[in-house]
């Protein structure tokens, strides 16, 4: 394993990892807080999502975007702190939201689980939805194997999607109104299982890509959430670099730090709910990398 340093620890489970004017912000599943934290381990609460936060983003005017995942909904933290309802998207996501990016027009792209995943229920695809700056909700794509991470390119005109079981890293085209073209693969770790148990696609899962981030030269650090490791992607699916974290599964991912160059990963001993509630596990380790994320 490589060096890591430690920059966070006793938290429940870390997700959404960003960096933004000078701090790594994160969400923390079982405590219901969004957190940010400096390069030295200072943390601030930034907001209580009782309804369990996860995603984050920000809409070109500054505030933040955060995802509510048990009652699907996109939560705007205003100026004075308080927070208010952006956009339910309860009637597009079929299971707990999930990940999401806000891109430089002001849309959320926001993921959803697609079924029970906590409970073992029969694996379901599930729809991308895209919200506009004013809350407006739309299903932007469907039939995605648990779309997780989103990442839209800097020139804005694609976006690529981490489908975590579905062995791939999917990309679309945006159109100027904001629709998405037909889905394409951006990289194939392995076919699909043909299967509805859930067990059947981890055991079938090659990589499992869960958060992940995009740097300067076009590649994708990939948190995989069943390899214990965190994977530096290159288009058409070719492995760049590898970096092990050991008995600890590595579900998240983010470049940032004073020159971009530090990976940020959010790991933890598992995702299973029933084993996260209660413990203080989960870390953010920090490595530095040698093609910096892009500006953030």
């Amino acid at each position: 394993m490589p060096e890591f340093r430690t920059l966070l620890s006793g938290y429940s489970f870390l997700e959404g990892p960003r960096w933004r004017e000078g701090r790594l912000w994160l969400s923390d599943f079982y405590t219901h807080q969004v957190l940010a934290c400096d390069m030295q381990g200072q943390v601030e609460q930034m907001a209580h999502v009782p309804g369990q936060p996860s995603g984050l983003g920000w809409l070109p005017d500054g505030r933040l975007l955060i995802v509510s995942m048990r009652d699907r909904k996109i939560l705007r933290r205003e100026p004075d702190g308080q927070l208010a309802l952006h956009a339910d998207l309860s009637h597009i996501a079929s299971g707990h939201c999930n990940d999401m990016a806000v891109d430089g027009q002001g849309r959320a792209w926001v993921g959803n689980f697609g079924f029970d995943l906590m409970n073992g229920a029969a694996v379901r695809t599930a729809a991308l939805a895209r919200v506009e700056p004013d809350g407006q909700a739309h299903q932007a794509a469907c039939g995605l194997y648990f779309p997780n991470a989103i990442l839209p390119t800097p020139d804005g005109r694609s976006l690529i999607v981490n489908e975590t079981l579905g062995n791939r890293l999917s990309v679309f085209d945006i159109a100027a109104d904001g629709s998405l073209g037909p889905r394409r693969d951006w990289a194939v770790f392995g076919p699909l299982v043909q299967s509805a148990a859930l067990d059947d696609f981890i055991a079938g899962g090659k990589v499992a890509a869960d958060g992940a981030a995009l740097d300067a030269e076009g590649a994708v650090w990939v948190a995989d959430a069943i390899g214990q490791r965190a994977l530096r992607v290159a288009q058409g699916g070719r492995i760049l670099q590898e970096v092990s974290t050991g008995a600890m599964g590595c579900f998240a991912c983010a470049l940032g730090g004073p020159d971009g160059r530090t990976l940020f990963l959010c790991v933890a001993p598992d995702f299973l709910e029933h084993q996260r509630q209660a413990a203080r596990e989960a870390q953010v380790w920090t490595l530095q990398v040698d093609v910096p994320g892009l500006s953030g």
